[in-house]
């Protein structure tokens, strides 16, 4: 199994939910970030001050799947949250021991 993070322009996450919804993934868990990467934020404006926005509001998507669903869920994803534009996000994929639904006790392939 494994996990997808994809932190991605929090405008996208609808077009993101139904891209994976489309391809039978349907949990997932969303968590509002702050972050920069190369960009290291932008200059606003403000009642005519100027001031840096070190940290740009993202929404991270964290995605379990199985090994064989890999591939079509970060196509998914990338389709999905691409934009063309600086900022668009990254994707993380990471190994993961054990899954476990606390309800059923169900383990592994049968609690995603």
């Amino acid at each position: 199994m494994k996990k997808i993070e994809a932190v991605i322009k929090p405008f996208k996450i609808d077009d993101v939910k139904d891209a994976l919804s489309e391809k039978g993934i349907d949990g997932m868990t969303l968590t509002e970030v702050k972050g920069h990467g190369r960009q290291k934020g932008h200059t606003e404006l403000y009642r005519g001050a100027e001031y840096v926005v070190d940290f740009v509001p993202k929404v991270k998507v964290e995605v379990i799947v199985d090994d064989s669903r890999l591939e079509e869920a970060l196509a998914a994803i990338c389709d999905a949250a691409r934009t063309g534009k600086v900022g668009d996000g990254k994707i993380f994929v990471s190994s993961v021991e054990q899954v476990i639904r606390i309800r059923t006790g169900e383990r592994d392939g049968d609690a995603i």
